[in-house]
């Protein structure tokens, strides 16, 4: 089940240190404020710090703002003459509660409106509205009503809280956004690799099949071929042959899932599968669509190779070459096989321009289908950048003796 989006100060898009930047500016500005009006209020200096100090922790701990905004109010209401610094921290500590939800908007907003309706009904009771003009909240000429300023205040909060519940409301939805693109990639790239393994198992069907048959034929023809088998061993051979040929008809069972899975409506024709003899005929079918590919070997080739091995290294270097085509088309491709003992090494560069920065498997599944197909014969596949002059680099290393044990294991589990 998707989780909502949680917008904890983690997810607050500034800076680790913006808090402590604006709040050390708010604490410089309260103490200009503070020597510049000569305040001596006891009540007013020892609200203050409750007002500004908060606001140093709020993206670590938002709930600090149930604290700063009571305080502001608090100040105001024994300090008429409203502190910018006392001003600001009221909003930024509002902005805070609503931005992380600490409160329902409707509920901090009626919340705040009935603290500021309270801070002027003790101005007013303090005898701060006077119309004579002498109190410093009022014109000269006494013509603001008494309830001017709750109504300022209560706008403020309004604004305030819709500004940012709006601001939460925005990120939310990119963080939804963001959330469900990634489940869809993850999906799209697990539908691949599956449709990947269905296709690899299709075409090694047939070299596993083969191989079968002719072990049940082997067996089966031994019985007539060997002269004076003892009855025991006549039975073991035709038992051997007798397994063979319901492994057979299991292979036959698997491959027809496995087009069902695949959607395939239609049979796939049956064509004999590309082995490394096959690599002149790709290379040339490269260079006719004016591509450049130079094949180079280094030790020696066994006389024997498993088929699987050889199919895996055939789709490797054609879907680099594939891929040379479409992401750096006239760039030259260098392809060298390594025999070893016990391994295949395969190593495709091209001079192109390289992957872009963070978009090494944005452009499909061939490579994730590239790894696949090594992986499931015991080996290994990388790719990435050739060198800092650019260029692309896919090197495989494919084990030689285990390469039908790890098909068997991989793709027939």
């Amino acid at each position: 089940m998707r989780q909502k989006p949680s917008l904890r100060p983690t997810a607050w898009p500034r800076s680790p240190r913006y808090p402590y930047v604006t709040g050390v500016l708010l604490i410089l500005l309260a103490a200009a404020e503070v020597l510049h009006a000569r305040i001596t209020s006891t009540t007013v200096l020892a609200t203050l710090p409750f007002v500004v100090l908060p606001l140093l922790w709020r993206q670590r701990e938002p709930r600090l703002g149930l604290l700063v905004v009571p305080a502001a109010l608090l100040n105001f209401l024994f300090r008429p003459e409203l502190l910018m610094a006392v001003a600001v921290a009221g909003v930024m500590g509002l902005y805070t509660l609503a931005r992380h939800r600490v409160l329902h908007p409707a509920l901090l907003s009626a919340a705040a409106i009935t603290g500021s309706l309270l801070v002027n009904a003790g101005h007013v009771a303090t005898g701060v509205y006077d119309l004579g003009g002498r109190s410093p909240a009022l014109g000269a000429d006494g013509s603001l009503s008494y309830f001017t300023e709750s109504f300022v205040l209560a706008v403020g909060v309004v604004a305030t809280v819709g500004i940012a519940d709006a601001f939460r409301s925005r990120e939310e939805s990119r963080q939804a956004r963001e959330t469900a693109q990634r489940e869809l990639i993850a999906m799209e790239r697990r539908h691949a690799a599956a449709q990947e393994r269905a296709a690899i198992a299709r075409e090694l069907h047939d070299i596993v099949a083969h191989s079968v048959s002719v072990i049940a034929v082997q067996a089966e023809s031994a019985t007539y071929t060997t002269p004076d088998l003892s009855p025991p061993a006549r039975d073991g051979f035709q038992q051997i042959a007798s397994s063979a040929r319901s492994a057979l008809t299991e292979l036959r069972q698997l491959l027809s899932v496995l087009h069902a899975d695949a959607g395939a409506e239609d049979p796939a024709p049956v064509l004999p599968q590309p082995t490394l003899d096959s690599l002149d005929d790709l290379l040339e079918a490269h260079r006719s669509g004016g591509g450049q590919v130079t094949l180079r070997t280094e030790g020696t080739r066994p006389p024997v190779l498993p088929p699987s091995l050889e199919l895996t290294a055939y789709r490797i270097v054609q879907e680099a070459l594939t891929n040379a085509r479409r992401h750096a088309r006239g760039a030259a491709v260098d392809i060298l096989l390594t025999y070893e003992e016990d391994e295949l090494r395969v190593r495709i560069a091209d001079d192109g321009p390289g992957p872009p920065k963070g978009q090494l498997d944005s452009g499909g599944h061939g490579l994730s289908g590239m790894r696949e197909r090594a992986t499931l014969l015991g080996g290994r596949l990388t790719c990435g950048p050739a060198g800092p002059g650019g260029g692309f680099l896919v090197e495989a290393g494919l084990p030689v003796r285990a390469g039908a044990k790890s098909f068997a294991e991989g793709v027939y589990e």
